[in-house]
């Protein structure tokens, strides 16, 4: 754990190198992975840079392999995984790695045949299908025109018999004008037909209704419109059914077929050529022969999909290595862009972060590709002599800790080589969590939760993971850990689903089973052979006042763990200004903070753990006016006796006052003999000073005078002596030196000094950096600090009392949830009734104590790390460690 408790050591290198030895080497790098580059060029734009146009041609060869995954996913052919990214780094080949330009044309090449011949079948392919479309629609419309002309016939040899007003079609129709019915008067002679002109097509089925008013409102009425929807056998190119029908309209007007043209125009309607339609021998020539070119378009349409489909299957074997070795090419040049050319122009320079221990390999490498190259001129690779820049924070974790320093970095980085608290949350963050949580069931569940996880983690690599169940994956050791500090939360408060367990037995027993009736103690007062083995005595679990003392315990034990919790926070302020050798804030930040914070607080848990360790029944044995001559306790009675003895033989009667009775003789009103209340005694301290109602100690009064003088002092030197002190540096150095270099100063003010880690990084560059030195401003800074730390303390106190907070209110909730739900059901017997209650147990229990309250303690927790403990030492103002990393890019490159 050494490597995560501070970051990972770093130097500020600079690297001079041959133009044409500078791919190769960055490619290495990249597999390396342990620098992060510097952009020398802030000045110019991406347009300007020297390697612009590899970079634009990389953007082309991805335009052209996500033309190709287009295409490859419409024939739905699976693309051909490229492996882990590790051994697709392994894998490539040495030529790649020898000349990038070279691959780039080589790749590019192949990519222009396969999208050319792509892009000219597609284009062919399109306009076969609309051909095979319309044939598809008219061979459909022919079909039912034939079967209109035969009813319609029919309809006029039956006309004479019995005259309609209305025409009905044979499938759906809708008729305008009763065209075929009209007067004697206009009746031509026998033999002769009027003939009407005619109009058919297709048309979408949500636009028949539409189509219809428009062609009724444009015509008057005078034309005759018939609707049939085309069978489910009229498929397209693809094989999808088409939803729409065709219609016939009949008119008897050029102005009114002008008309209906442009309607049809307007609604997007497929017109088809139906003149011949009165002629049935043409009609069938007509539909015989579009029949025929239907089926050779088809087969030249397969074909064209045939040809398509055998080259995405051959592109979908190489799409993924395409994009990862077109992205790997492109991040070189995107890397080299941030470099600068010397004045001769065939020398680059960069600087950049590197790891301390990555140092001498990379040196081996930049020796290796410059040689291979045979320049002219040498390579250097050199930490730099000049002032560096902050250098960014890089911890190293595993599966296990990855989870609580992403906890961590997601409210802020840890500064370089600053105490890491990821590594106390991977401890401390479980464990309050099953503070809150203790339960041994709903704990057992988590835990096997996180378990499976862990189990099945194989799964989390797996391409296209619903991004919830990735980030449960990544959480799954977290799980785990906060499901086994629930469970032993539970048997510390022997709950199991609200249930006590009977596991070690119990010190108490019930002789009398009526209500109110008192247990008895299996053993005396204070012998150690009956403390409870572990936990909490399962008769409290029945006892009446099992609320009052729960809740005592668990406040107590919850202020207790706050108090040790900041408290190491303040701790590791210390740590990090003895690290940083910032004495001026370890002295006047660190020493105050502490001595407060002990003198107060401190304080409060040893009076917790006094109160526990001394035996109270003696000590109001010694207050009690009960004893007689011979020191016999409750052989003198005040109900029977004028005057009893108390345990010094002293005379007393009832009206005696106990401070009195007490043989301790600790003053107050109580002398000793009484159990004080902790929370009036510490309020007691500041407002009541040198005064104690209820001591337990002698002396008590006078300790917490001092202690409270301690506090008190505490504060004007935290608030006071640090501003005065820095400018009293300031004045000092103006006075050797006309031209201080104030930027030390402040940003010792900032919480640093020189930094430990070694070498000429910014550990006094983080904060104001240089810049006029201002006393107001230091000084309203630090009375910002000692207020927040002041208020702090008090408020961070009382908000650990959320632990006994959340943890009552998952403890009633089961009760409540077990009670209303199971011990009901169970007291009917019947054994519906009790599946029933089982259902709606488990219903609750798991949306509300195994999902809502999971996420509520989960937050809880979270907060109290991110604000009472964190904000006691963590600056959070660092930045990542972001080195180019072929591994980091490539597990970012997917084919969409």
């Amino acid at each position: 754990m050494g490597s995560w408790w501070r970051s990972e050591e770093m130097t500020y290198v600079s690297l001079i190198m041959a133009e044409e030895a500078a791919p190769a080497f960055i490619r290495e790098l990249g597999n390396l992975g342990c620098i992060q580059f510097t952009d020398l060029n802030p000045e110019l734009t991406p347009f300007q840079r020297r390697y612009v146009s590899y970079i634009k041609r990389c953007d082309e060869i991805e335009r052209k392999i996500r033309y190709l995954n287009g295409e490859v996913k419409k024939l739905n052919i699976p693309v051909q995984e490229a492996g882990t990214v590790d051994s697709f780094l392994e894998n490539s080949s040495s030529s790649d790695q020898a000349s990038g330009a070279h691959f780039l044309e080589t790749l590019e090449g192949k990519l222009d045949v396969y999208e050319n011949q792509l892009v000219e079948l597609n284009k062919y392919g399109a306009k076969l299908a609309d051909e095979y479309l319309h044939k598809v629609e008219y061979h459909h419309l022919l079909k039912k025109s034939l079967k209109f002309v035969a009813s319609h016939s029919k309809t006029t040899k039956t006309s004479s018999k019995k005259p309609k007003r209305v025409i009905e079609e044979e499938e759906t129709g809708l008729v305008m004008s009763p065209l075929s019915d009209v007067p004697a008067s206009y009746q031509l002679e026998e033999g002769r037909e009027m003939s009407f002109s005619n109009i058919g097509g297709t048309i979408q089925i949500s636009d028949r209704d539409r189509f219809y008013r428009m062609v009724y409102r444009a015509t008057r009425g005078n034309c005759m419109i018939r609707f049939s929807s085309l069978s489910d056998k009229a498929r397209d190119a693809t094989g999808q059914r088409l939803n729409k029908t065709c219609f016939i309209i009949f008119y008897k007007s050029a102005s009114i077929e002008s008309k209906l043209k442009r309607i049809c125009d307007a609604f997007s309607a497929n017109r088809y050529d139906l003149t011949a339609i009165n002629r049935d021998d043409v009609m069938k020539t007509i539909s015989e022969q579009n029949q025929r070119e239907m089926k050779e378009t088809k087969k030249i349409l397969d074909a064209n999909t045939d040809a398509r489909l055998k080259i995405c299957a051959e592109v979908a074997q190489y799409l993924e290595t395409w994009l990862w070795s077109v992205r790997r090419e492109k991040s070189v040049y995107h890397t080299l862009n941030l470099f600068k050319n010397d004045v001769a122009g065939n020398l680059l320079r960069g600087r950049g972060w590197i790891l301390n221990e990555s140092l001498p390999q990379a040196k081996s490498i930049l020796k290796r590709a410059h040689g291979s190259k045979n320049p002219a001129s040498s390579a250097l690779l050199e930490p730099v002599k000049d002032r560096w820049p902050t250098p960014p924070t890089h911890f190293k974790t595993t599966k296990y800790t990855w989870a609580f320093q992403e906890f961590v970095n997601t409210y802020g980085v840890p500064r370089y080589r600053e105490a890491n608290p990821a590594l106390f949350t991977a401890a401390t963050f479980p464990f309050f969590f099953g503070v809150m949580y203790g339960d041994i069931g709903h704990g057992s569940i988590l835990a096997m939760g996180g378990l499976y996880l862990i189990l099945t983690e194989s799964k989390a690599s797996a391409r296209g993971l619903d991004e919830m169940v990735a980030g449960l994956y990544s959480a799954r050791y977290m799980l785990f850990a906060m499901g086994l500090m629930a469970v032993y939360a539970g048997f510390v408060y022997n709950d199991y689903f609200s249930i006590g367990l009977n596991i070690l037995g119990s010190n108490y027993e019930y002789t009398d089973h009526t209500d109110g009736a008192k247990a008895t103690r299996l053993g005396q007062y204070g012998d150690p052979s009956t403390v409870y083995a572990f936990g909490v005595d399962p008769a409290w679990k029945i006892s009446g006042n099992e609320l009052l003392f729960y809740n005592s315990m668990k406040m107590k034990m919850s202020v207790i763990l706050g108090i040790f919790h900041m408290t190491f926070g303040i701790i590791l302020r210390g740590m990090n200004c003895v690290y940083f050798k910032s004495w001026v804030d370890f002295f006047c930040e660190f020493l105050p903070m502490i001595l407060f914070d002990l003198a107060l607080f401190g304080y409060m848990v040893i009076m917790i753990f006094v109160k526990w360790s001394i035996n109270w029944d003696n000590r109001m044995a010694l207050g009690t006016c009960s004893y007689d001559l011979q020191g016999v306790i409750g052989a003198c009675d005040l109900s029977s006796s004028t005057f009893c003895y108390n345990a010094a033989g002293k005379q007393c009667n009832s009206l005696t006052p106990l401070s009195e009775v007490c043989t301790l003789g600790y003053g107050g009103t109580g002398g000793g003999c009484q159990p004080p209340n902790l929370i009036t005694t510490l309020i007691n301290i500041a407002l009541k000073p040198g005064t104690v109602d209820e001591p337990m100690y002698s002396g008590q009064a006078g300790v917490q005078t001092f202690l409270l003088l301690v506090a008190f002092i505490c504060v004007p030197w935290l608030l006071m002596v640090k501003p005065f002190y820095v400018r009293y540096q300031h004045n000092r150095e103006v006075a050797n030196n006309p031209h201080p270099n104030e930027s030390r100063l402040l940003a010792e003010e900032d919480g640093h000094g020189s930094s430990g880690g070694g070498g000429h990084h910014g550990g006094d560059d983080h904060g104001h950096g240089d810049g006029e030195f201002n006393f107001g401003e230091i000084f309203i800074h630090q009375a910002i600090e000692t207020i927040e730390f002041v208020l702090g303390m008090v408020s961070n106190t009382a908000s650990y009392l959320r632990l006994w907070a959340l943890s009552l209110a998952h403890t009633e909730l089961a009760t409540v949830f077990w009670e209303k739900a199971m011990v009901g059901a169970l007291n009917t017997g019947n054994p519906v009734l009790i599946f029933m209650g089982y259902a709606v147990f488990a219903a609750v229990t798991f949306g509300v104590l195994l999902a809502m309250d999971v996420l509520e303690c989960f937050l809880h927790a979270l907060r109290l790390h991110w604000v009472e403990f964190q904000n006691k030492f963590f600056k959070a103002d660092g930045y990542r460690f972001q080195p180019f990393s072929f591994k980091l890019i490539l597990d970012k490159a997917i084919l969409e």
